[in-house]
């Protein structure tokens, strides 16, 4: 299936929000969503309906910064530590699990929904069993400290689209390639430049890889972050990201937008690998589009809201952004 191309994208629907939205999921071939929230509120709301309502299903102690799908289960996790299971069919909470040491970063699920994993800023990754909730494996292949001796996190993960491999990422710019059915290492990728310390203003560090996402042949892997920033009070980097051959190590592409700052914080490819999408923001927000093999922008976007996070429809013909108190719907195609 051809990927509809960047320059149809059209905003349709803006839906405003009292909180910022942190993290969102949505039902297959649908405009159904989950999405959780800087209120401690994860949330469900069809954004094909006439007059957007969304329902609050549960509550953490904290910010939600996770959600992911995974078959009849949405997983949510968040800075509370924890990770709740709430059954989507009896539209209730199955199962809330104490997951980590520190606050939850980022979750997702396996393509074939058999497994969640989540990181956190214990610097651990952990795979669960989706239908059980039972713990599968605990990765940890990211220092706990920086090269400056302040504690590091770990922001993102992403599984390949055949499921064998998951990465993650961190504040200095490490990412993990691991291999799923057995917990070991495949490779490294380092992104430094993503990664900027104060030595004499602050004695502070800002930055790191923030997204990631590999191509659909799972051969490249995609990472998104922010150039180097000189007041680290500001996101005054240029939105950057990198491609790689991951198992080759080495570079295919390098971006930086000409146009926006600030955090790449999500990443995905067309179905068909056409182009990568990254989304993020600063003081405004932005929808990047890459054509990774020809090395060159595609489509800058400005969008009202600093993004967190958004979901690409299977046939990337519908996409769903969220971020600083408002969720945005464009259509592609």
């Amino acid at each position: 299936m051809t990927a509809p191309s960047p320059d149809t994208l059209k905003l349709v629907k803006s839906i405003d929000r009292p909180a910022a939205v942190f993290a969102v999921a949505a039902e297959p071939d649908s405009l159904r969503v989950y999405f959780g929230s800087q209120d401690f509120k994860v949330y469900a709301a069809d954004l094909a309906a006439a007059k957007v309502e969304p329902k609050e299903l549960h509550a953490h102690g904290s910010y939600v910064t996770g959600v992911a799908l995974a078959g009849k289960h949405l997983v949510s996790g968040g800075y509370d530590r924890k990770l709740v299971w709430w059954d989507t069919e009896a539209g209730e909470v199955v199962r809330t699990v104490d997951a980590h040491a520190k606050w939850v970063r980022k979750v997702v699920a396996s393509p074939d929904g058999s497994l969640v994993a989540s990181v956190a800023d214990d610097m651990a990754c952990k795979l669960w069993d989706a239908e059980t909730g039972k713990l599968v494996r605990d990765l940890r292949g990211h220092k706990e400290q920086t090269p400056h001796d302040f504690p590091s996190m770990l922001y993102a993960a992403a599984f390949s689209a055949d499921g064998k491999h998951l990465a993650t990422a961190d504040k200095v710019g490490h990412v993990v390639v691991w291999e799923v059915e057995t917990g070991k290492e495949a490779a490294a990728v380092e992104a430094p430049v993503m990664y900027t310390w104060d030595p004499v203003q602050r004695l502070h560090s800002i930055g790191g890889v923030r997204s990631v996402a590999f191509s659909p042949d799972g051969k490249w892997l995609a990472v998104g972050g922010t150039g180097k920033i000189g007041n680290i009070d500001h996101l005054e980097g240029k939105a950057r990201v990198e491609v790689c051959d991951w198992a080759a190590g080495k570079q295919v592409a390098e971006f930086r937008s000409d146009k926006f700052n600030g955090l790449v914080n999500r990443l995905a490819f067309a179905p068909d690998g056409a182009w990568l999408l990254g989304a993020g923001g600063a003081n405004e927000g932005f929808l990047l589009f890459f054509d990774v093999a020809a090395r060159k922008v595609l489509r800058q976007e400005k969008l009202p809201m600093h993004v967190h996070d958004f979901v690409l429809g299977d046939d990337a013909k519908s996409l769903v952004c969220v971020g600083h108190n408002r969720l945005t719907a464009h259509t592609l195609g």
